[in-house]
This record gives C-alpha cells, structure tokens and sequence, in this order.
C-alpha cells in the first residue's frame, strides 16, 4: 500500500491523557484492594456436632479446640421439626403413626388412646410434643409464622403441650422454620462468630423479616458476622428486600456472595444483586471446594488452593467443609483440626489476616477521570482505522468526537455501565493490534543485517517483545481502570466479550499485515498487494488434499483456542497441564497463562527469525498471528476484575520472563538446525 501510516499526534496525545487517567484510577482501585486482607473461615455448626459425635467427645470441647485451630465463625442454619425430633428436644409423630402405636399397643398414655378412639386423632395431621421450654416456644412460634395460624392447633393432652399441624409428615418434618435461639448462644458462647443461613418465606412480610433477626439478636449483634442465604431467594424478597437490607445496615453485617460452581458471578438467588445495591455492596464472596474434589485432595494441596484461590479471585469467606474420612495416621478430628490450622498457616504466609470478612470500600472512580479514559480508547480505534486505511485528518477528528460522545456521553449523564463494558473491550482488542502494528512497521522499516547472527536474532527479537509488551500493557491498565469500580472487583458486574476478545485482535493484526506484506511473494501481480486482492487470491487457491489437511488442523487449534477461553464448559484441560499449573503456582507469584509463555512470546521472537532468515512470508504472518496471541491474552488479564490489578501485572511480567526464556530455547534451537542444514546442503554440494 502506498499512502502514509504516520501516527496522528492529536490521537496519540489523546491516548496519552487516557494512560494518565487510567493510571491514577489504577492506583486508587490498588489501594481500596490492598486495605481488604482479612479472610473469615467458617465451618456448618451443624458438622462439627456431628463430628464431636462420631468422635464420642462433647461438642463444647470440639468447638474450643477448631477454635484454637484459628476456624473463625460457624454457619448456623434454621432448625426443622426433623432437626428437633432428632435431637430429642421435641417427638414428632403422624397421625397414623399414632394410631399404629394405638394397634400395637406401644402407645401407654391413656390420653392418646382416648383421643384415637374418640376420633380425634387424623392422618392427615403431625403431632408435636415436648416440655415447655423456649425451644418450644420457638418452634411454635415458628410453625405459625411459616404455615400461619390456623394450621396449628394446641391441643389439652396430658402435662405437656402438644401441637396438631395440618399436612404431609414427610413434607412438614423438613420445612425451614427459625434459628435455635440454644445453637446461636453456643455459637458465640464459644468464642466463634455466628454466620446464620436464613431461607426467605412465603409472601415475606417485614415483620416476618424483623422476627428473624429478633432471633439472631440473641447471639449478639457484635457477634453477627455475614448473612449467607440458603436457597433460591434472599430473606425479604421480593417485597421486603429494603427491610433485609436495613436491618443488615444497622448490624453491620456483611452479605455473603456465593461463588457460582463455573466460577463465575453467583450461585443465583432471587434478590440478591439489589440488596447488595442497597446495603451499599458491603459484601464479600464466598467460596467452597466442591464436595465430591476435596476428598481426593492432600492437606498441603487444599490448603494451597484455599490461599491461592482468596488471592486471585478476592475471596474472604472460605466455606470449609469438614474432612469425612482421616488422613493417615491421624484421627478424624485431628485431620480436620490440622486442615484449619494448615489453611490459616497458607493464608498467613500469602499476607492474609484471618478474622471478619474484609470488604471493600464502596468505591467508583471520579467520572473525569472515566471520561478521559474512554476518550483515550476512541482515539485508539481511530488510530487503528488509519494504519489499514487512508484517513483525512477531518474524519480522524469527526471520528474521535462521535465516538467519545456515544461512550463518553453516558458517564456524564450519570450511567455508562454498558458503555464503560463496550470502551473495556475495546481495551482489550485495540492496544495488542496497535502494538503488533507498531512493530510490523519496525520490521519493515529496519532491513535486517546480511547473515544475521544468532545475537542480533536475540537482541532485536527480545527487545520488540519487551517494547510490544508494554505497548499492549497500556491497554492492560485502560481496561483495568474503566471497570474499576466496587460492582466489578466483587464481580456483580463483568467485563463482557471474552472470547472476542481473543478473537478480534487477530482479525485486526491480520488485515494490517495485509496492507503491509505481500504474501505471496514479490512477483506477484501490483493488483493483488491489498488486502482484498490478497484475499482473492487465497480463495481462489486449488482445493488439494493437503490444504484441505491444514484446513481441519487450523478449525482444531481455533476450537481449542476458542473452547478454552471463559468460564463456560468447554475443552478440557489435560492432566499434564494441570500439573504444570500447579507447579508453577507454587513457584511464581502469580501463574502465567499457556497462551502467552507457550504460544505467543515464542511464536514473537520466531516471527522475528523467519524475517531474518527470509522464510516464507505465509509462515511468518502465521508466526505474528501467534505472537498477537501472546499479547491479547496479557491484557484480557486484566478483564479479571475479582483479581488484584497488581497480581494481574505480575501475571504478564511473569509470562513474559517465562516465555522469553522459552522463546530464547526456541530460536536457539532453529538456528542450531538451520546451521546443520547450511552445512548438509554445502557437503552434498561439494559430493556433487
């Protein structure tokens, strides 16, 4: 192509401001991450009763014991008639239990035998009976506020009370009825905060809302920690939610987020997002290792996971379910004793404080500073467009001020969340493709040395991967920035377009090529040095067995590629590269992603060989598809809002050592054969 690819200046100043802007928000959306270092570790009350009871040991003393272990809070849940029967505190019985007994003759008290013979007893109701107690009390309250008042009936039998509930036995014996006011005091009693799982009710009122935190008030509101709802709706919705949220506001209580099971967003519960809205996303997410994995798991690989996992993904409530089976050597409790002290140890040594759930600030950056950032971004893709195609400064500028306003206009309205989703993408595919770009017309610029020796391969090669690098991580912090606000680090709101993003820096890298190679070769006609005469070209390529070959192993790669970026079921990971992970989350700070160390930051410094080795001008633009690879995935990092903008930084720095070393090995390795190859070719030459 023969027009002029400079660099407007009034863009690239424009680019520059937004770097500023994206910086200072960076900054602060560090500081807001780093003052949130405390992470809660909570076990189910209910399993360390049952613990305490296979190990024949009173739950009093397991509790003080997983209390020293440092285990922080128990999750208490809403008790059931079943819970009750079968802890002796109540006897549950169907009507037609009864009147089994009464046949059998294994009912003695004459009251019951009474009312069976008088009729008084049905099969459609349950009988409940107990001594007066506030656990009574409690449950009965309960009952009528669940089922409401004119399905439970107390009836005049004998010294104790008895209540006759309307319905199915099976069904009723396991409806949520109201916290244990007895578990909460224990809870607490022993040192521990309390994280109660409330259920919502049927046509939620709020007094049905304020009854249940009269309850939790027994335990203490200072010892009130996070509200984990259980359940597909949150207590209050969906009338009630602002009488939730306030009575959480004036506990000071933390909403619990729970992790979705793809690791994305949460598991869905009606309700929840608004009330995060409304108690000001004083939230923090929360996280377990599935049931049916921690089983197979080592001690010192789950305790891994748990600081690994709150590290990278801003987890600060960890779920811990209790070990099943011991581990050798150790008894049951002593297992699970030693995975609590194990994952305090691990979260400590990673800068970690255990305790309360940290939260963040409710934080959003200045919509200035937003306002620059995304004008930076428009101006971007206006620079793209003139690298591909002929551009008067007037259109340049038409474009810069249209653009800006389309996504710059919402923010200052006071919304722009899609907008600000929309600039981020263009973050992520703009800023890779302007620095493969930039790098394109280096080469093309810089005629390569006549015989090029393996150091200056090196130097030139490992020189533009550390400039590309950094052009592509200004668009790492442009992305990082425009998301950066309370709503994306606890992942209410996501970055949107994964795998586009991916996807699109490629398309545009290779319609720069175009305009900038010929693929094939220099005796080719002038008609097809474009773009679309290059592409004409390609199709109208004879279809051979050996194309058609390429073809399907491409389609392979690019569905590998494609299946294996976000968070949706895709290709599998195989379990040698599992491990590979594994190992290097251990030695590095953050681990790097195959796309960049394997794929991308070698397929860079190889481009660079095949330029100065004159290879095929295919293979070399092939090699640069590769290289761009490299550079997208560094700054879709980004996109991980859940994770620290600085781990994400050390995750490209740690990529790009790790892939220079391999890239450096690579190329090594090509020049040592093109070497024996030079050598082969001269022996046969002089046989000849």
């Amino acid at each position: 192509m023969s027009y002029s690819k400079s660099y407007n200046r009034v863009l690239l100043a424009a680019v520059l401001v937004g770097l500023m802007a994206s910086l200072v928000i960076s900054w602060q959306r560090h500081q807001v991450e780093v003052a949130n270092s405390t992470v809660e570790l909570v076990m189910d009350y209910e399993d360390l009763g049952a613990l305490a009871r296979s190990e024949g040991m009173e739950t009093g003393d397991v509790l003080r014991q997983f209390r020293q272990a440092g285990l922080t809070t128990l999750a208490v849940y809403e008790t059931t008639l079943e819970k009750l029967h079968n802890s002796g505190t109540v006897t549950v019985l169907s009507g037609a239990e009864l009147m089994h007994r009464q046949r059998s003759g294994s009912l003695p008290d004459p009251d019951w035998r009474s009312r069976i013979e008088t009729g008084q007893v049905a099969i459609d109701k349950v009988y409940i009976t107990g001594p007066v107690s506030a656990a009574f009390r409690e449950m009965r309250e309960d009952l009528i506020r669940r089922l409401g008042p004119g399905r439970v009936v107390e009836l005049a039998v004998g010294p104790q009370p008895v209540l006759a509930v309307k319905g199915d036995y099976e069904h009723l014996s396991k409806v949520d009825l109201g916290f244990s006011g007895e578990e909460l005091k224990a809870v607490t009693g022993a040192g521990f905060l309390a994280a109660p799982r409330p259920t919502n009710y049927q046509a939620v009122q709020a007094d049905d809302v304020a009854a249940v935190f009269r309850r939790l008030d027994q335990a203490g509101q200072d010892k009130l920690s996070a509200m984990i709802f259980s359940g597909e709706e949150v207590l209050g919705f969906p009338e009630q939610l602002e009488a939730t949220a306030e009575a959480l506001n004036q506990r000071h209580m933390t909403l619990g987020l729970i992790e979705h099971a793809v690791q994305l967003q949460f598991y869905p519960q009606k309700g929840l997002m608004d009330l995060a809205r409304q108690v000001d996303y004083r939230a923090a997410r929360l996280y377990s290792i599935p049931k049916d994995e921690q089983p197979r798991m080592k001690l010192e690989d789950v305790t891994h996971r748990w600081s690994v996992s709150d590290q990278e993904r801003n987890l600060r409530l960890n779920l811990m379910r209790p070990y099943e089976k011991p581990w050798p050597d150790m008894t049951l409790l002593e297992t699970n004793l030693e995975y609590v002290r194990g994952t305090k140890a691990a979260l400590e040594q990673k800068g970690f404080a255990v305790g309360r759930a940290g939260v963040f600030a409710p934080y959003f950056p200045e919509k200035w500073l937003l306002v620059l950032t995304v004008i930076g971004v428009v101006a971007a893709g206006v620079l793209y467009l003139t690298q591909v195609a002929p551009l008067p400064a007037r259109v340049q500028y038409w474009l810069l001020v249209i653009g800006s306003l389309i996504l710059a206009g919402p923010l200052l309205l006071g919304g722009g969340t899609l907008a600000r989703q929309v600039a981020a993408l263009g973050s992520a595919v703009l800023f890779p493709a302007l620095a493969m770009v930039y790098q394109m017309d280096r080469w093309r610029n810089t005629e390569p040395l006549r015989g090029p020796c393996l150091k200056k391969i090196l130097t030139d090669g490992l020189g533009g991967l550390l400039l590309t690098f950094c052009l592509s991580l200004v668009g790492a912090f442009f992305l990082a920035a425009i998301l950066a606000d309370v709503r994306f680090l606890l992942e209410i709101e996501i970055y949107r377009g994964v795998k586009l993003t991916f996807i699109a820096p490629l398309v545009l890298v290779a319609v720069a090529y175009l305009t900038r190679f010929n693929l094939f070769g220099e005796s080719s006609r002038p008609d097809l040095q474009g773009v679309w005469g290059q592409v004409r070209k390609m199709l109208d390529y004879p279809i051979s067995l050996k194309l058609l070959l390429l073809f399907a192993m491409g389609a392979l790669a690019g569905y590998i590629f494609i299946g294996r970026s976000g968070h949706t079921a895709g290709v599998t990971v195989p379990a040698i590269e599992l491990k590979i992970r594994a190992f290097l989350e251990r030695v590095m700070y953050a681990r790097p992603r195959e796309k960049e160390f394997l794929i991308g930051h070698p397929a860079f410094l190889l481009s660079v060989f095949a330029l100065y080795h004159r290879w095929p001008q295919l293979l070399h633009f092939c090699l640069v598809i590769g290289a761009t690879i490299g550079q997208a995935s560094m700054v879709q990092t980004f996109a991980h809002l859940r994770t620290p903008v600085l781990m994400s930084l050390y995750r490209g720095a740690d990529g790009i050592v790790l892939g220079a070393a391999l890239a450096v090995a690579a190329v090594v390795v090509m020049q040592v054969l093109a070497y024996l190859s030079f050598a082969l070719e001269r022996r046969f030459a002089a046989h000849d």
